[in-house]
């Protein structure tokens, strides 16, 4: 039978305390700790001169302990007559000056200011859910009243968060704070034992209130304190220090490959993000070698949205190749600086080691592996913020091909690449028009510019970094080159998102006398397109502001509006939906329809589709062959997207159940032309229309 409180209310009532200490008798139970693992912080604050009110001291060991070290000046007081009885029979002889009064903690009795320190093992807890923390209250109310100017309220709890909060929001006005982390107590009972951390609560009363509230946060009982500067970010940090040991609590008892935690270490004197540690176990079924038990992995900086470390699936092939049981996945944030692998090594050692699965030798060494063993690099460029999408930053980082990348990241959702550009150096602009009739391959990691000043950087816009940016470009094959190579009726295109501008801008350099529409719905992405990804507008290639649903509709009501292509490359911004692109409202039947009138004879809907609900994908696929006749599917190796390439008419009347026999010369003969186009772009296009178009499939 368990002798804890089977319930929050039960904890703190008088009448389980009575049943509990007639049970537990002499058998003293240690609640959140023995004097040994809190004497450190009990000396810090209280010295052995010190009158010591101990507030429901239960039959805790506690009282003797300390007064067998020298405090001899310690009154006792709880709520329980049976324990107050029997704690007095227990020291009448040895402690004779250590003394037990049965006392309600909330009216006491003793004068004002009469102690230095009053000391609380899990009282407040017990207390905390009576009457809505009224109880409590009073309880804190009487501490203080009862302490001296300059004693300290020194109080160990498990700070629930509704416990923590009652107390710091207390004493924050008037008082200083401090709380200490001690981590999680080991015991061999397995009901008595607590993956939360303990928390010591030290609250030192003023004379006089200070302008300011003084709330402070340390590790461990010497740990430096961390200044805080409002309750809600102490009790955040309290949060986090329990969410970090129940998460070491359950990384102890075994390893589970379907589970991958992870955590944010922040920097000790700033408090911002520092580094991120994602744990991936192996499966049972893996074959490792018996000493694999743990490793860390460093990933490159500017990488970690790399697919390989920023997916579930990408972390789990990393960890199957690395072959350990567990591994730690780092990456390091924006705006930190690194010095050196060895630098991140030392300053991660004593961190991630608690980490490690249970059945590791004591010693075992913990290797870090990393890619070229190197942190990589990254430069934040440029910051702002969008009144759409919150804080937002363009980066350049070295990519794993060498070539420097520029990346345009939301900070509400810093794993995802928003938009990527690949970059070159002014002065590869002559050598890449010398190149221009060779096959696009693999760039080495000689061809990469230099680090050279951000200034001398350049986007290259020939480069198309989204393989579904490619097979949109090279889903134009299907309009036909007549269409294409016509300058009387040049293509004209519609394109709903902006991102970068790479999209648009490849087709208005590339295709000859293309018209591209491009509707955005947010300013700042235009702006950070034309500041910082090369993207620039003319006669051929506009913006409008506006949002795409309701252009579509406005084109559509208004008459008059026919495009060659329109081009759906839209992501949702709710993350809790299957299909993250588009937002649902863009592929409701009613706007496909207007997209179809909205269309030449010739025309082709293209449709960027990112589905992970297979219901919902079914559906959406349902609804686009219900408006067009005509639907190919391209998927992208390695991700989740597809591009529907969408025929407004079928070409001879009916659904073929092939790929057009005329389509693989078509699609060369376009390669021809985009290249044939680069006397009067800026740089060599590097596409392989062929190879974009090999693995379309009817739908």
């Amino acid at each position: 039978m368990s002798l804890l409180p089977r319930t929050a209310e039960e904890f703190s009532s008088a009448d389980y305390w009575e049943r509990f200490f007639r049970k537990r008798g002499e058998k003293a139970f240690e609640w959140y700790g023995d004097y040994n693992s809190l004497c450190g912080v009990l000396h810090k604050y209280i010295k052995p001169r010190d009158k010591v009110l101990v507030v429901g001291c239960g039959n805790s060991e506690l009282s003797e302990q300390l007064y067998d070290v020298g405090y001899h000046q310690l009154t006792n007081i709880d709520i329980s007559e049976t324990v107050v009885s029997h704690m007095n029979q227990r020291n009448a002889e040895r402690r004779p000056d250590l003394t037990f009064q049965q006392l309600d903690a909330t009216q006491t009795g003793f004068e004002n200011g009469s102690f230095q320190a009053a000391l609380d093992k899990g009282t407040l807890d017990a207390m905390a859910s009576e009457e809505d923390g009224a109880l409590a209250g009073r309880m804190l109310a009487e501490v203080g009243r009862v302490l001296s100017v300059g004693g300290r309220y020194v109080c160990v709890t498990l700070a629930q968060e509704h416990v923590i909060k009652l107390a710091v929001e207390h004493f924050a006005q008037g008082w200083a704070v401090r709380i200490h982390c001690l981590g999680g107590q080991q015991k061999e009972e397995s009901d008595s034992s607590f993956a939360l951390p303990v928390f010591v609560l030290v609250c030192t009363k003023f004379r006089q209130a200070p302008p300011f509230a003084v709330l402070e946060l340390c590790q461990g009982e010497d740990g430096a304190p961390t200044r805080l500067a409002s309750v809600p970010e102490l009790l955040s940090a309290v949060k986090e220090r329990q969410a970090y040991n129940l998460m070491l609590h359950k990384l102890r008892g075994g390893t589970d490959a379907s589970s991958t935690p992870s955590l944010t270490l922040c920097h000790a004197a700033t408090g911002r993000p520092r580094y991120t540690l994602t744990v991936q176990d192996s499966l049972p079924s893996a074959k490792l070698p018996r000493s694999n038990h743990f490793a860390i992995f460093i990933v490159p900086q500017g990488r970690e949205s790399d697919w390989l470390y920023g997916s579930a699936e990408g972390r789990t092939q990393l960890a199957s190749s690395a072959k350990f049981r567990r591994l730690v996945i780092v990456a390091m944030h924006r705006d930190q600086e690194y010095e050196d692998m060895q630098a991140v090594q030392s300053e991660l050692s004593p961190m991630v080691t608690e980490l490690a699965p249970p059945g590791m030798p004591a010693n075992q060494q913990v290797p870090f592996l990393s890619v070229g063993g190197d942190l990589g690099w990254r430069e934040v460029i440029g910051r702002g913020v969008s009144a759409l999408t919150g804080e937002y930053s363009v980066e350049d980082v070295r990519g794993e091909d060498g070539h420097l990348y520029r990346r345009l990241i939301f900070m509400n959702n810093s794993q995802l690449v928003q938009s990527e550009s690949r970059l070159r150096s002014a002065g590869t602009a002559a050598s890449a028009h010398k190149k221009k009739n060779k096959k696009k391959s693999k760039p080495s990691v000689s061809d990469a510019p230099a680090l050279t000043r951000v200034k001398d950087r350049i986007v290259d816009r020939g480069f198309l970094c989204c393989i579904h940016h490619e097979v949109m470009v090279a889903g134009l094959a299907m309009l036909g080159m007549d269409a294409i190579n016509n300058k009387d009726h040049p293509v004209s295109v519609l394109l709903l998102g902006l991102g970068g501008g790479g999209l648009p801008q490849f087709v208005h350099d590339f295709v000859p006398c293309a018209r591209v529409e491009v509707v955005e719905l947010d300013p700042a992405v235009l702006e950070v397109a034309q500041t910082w990804f090369g993207f620039q507008t003319d006669e051929r290639l506009n913006v409008t502001l506006a949002d795409g649903l309701e252009h579509i509709k406005t084109l559509e009501s208004e008459g008059g509006h026919s495009f060659d292509v329109i081009m759906f490359d839209v992501d949702s911004k709710d993350t809790t939906l299957g299909m993250s692109c588009p937002p649902p409202a863009f592929v409701e039947t009613s706007l496909l329809k207007k997209v179809y009138s909205l269309l030449t004879p010739r025309g082709l809907f293209m449709l960027n589709l990112v589905c992970r609900d297979s219901a919902l994908r079914k559906s959406v696929l349902e609804r686009v062959q219900a408006v067009f006749p005509c639907v190919f599917s391209r998927g992208i190796e390695g991700e989740v997207n597809e591009v529907l390439l969408c025929c407004r008419s079928s070409g001879e009347g009916h659904k073929p159940h092939t790929i057009p026999q005329t389509l693989q010369q078509t699609a060369k003969d376009l390669q021809k032309t985009l290249r044939a186009n680069t006397q009067t772009a800026p740089c060599v296009p590097q596409i392989d229309i062929t190879a974009m178009l090999n693995d379309l499939k009817v739908i």
